[in-house]
């Protein structure tokens, strides 16, 4: 239990920011879980027209680091080759 005034609001503002991290990171999977979905069906269109969406996704969550903009930028980069091939 916290013992200060400053504990119990960050103990407040933690609960509602791990909601709001969760939301983030389930959003980026399911983000994920949908392009690699494409890539094995194999239709191009839908893969290019869904990338802009994927790409904007993955940097927002990257923007508030919930994952890291390495990672971001590496999974990226690794279905823009994909598409290209």
């Amino acid at each position: 239990m916290p013992n200060t005034k400053s504990a119990i609001r960050r103990v407040r503002r933690v609960k509602t920011q791990t909601a709001i991290n969760r939301l983030r990171k389930s959003k980026y999977r399911s983000c994920v879980k949908k392009m690699e979905k494409l890539l094995k069906s194999g239709k191009k269109t839908e893969i290019k027209a869904f990338f802009s969406t994927f790409q904007s996704t993955l940097m927002q969550v990257a923007k508030t680091g919930v994952l890291s903009r390495k990672t971001a930028a590496r999974k990226i980069s690794r279905v823009s080759k994909k598409i290209s091939n």
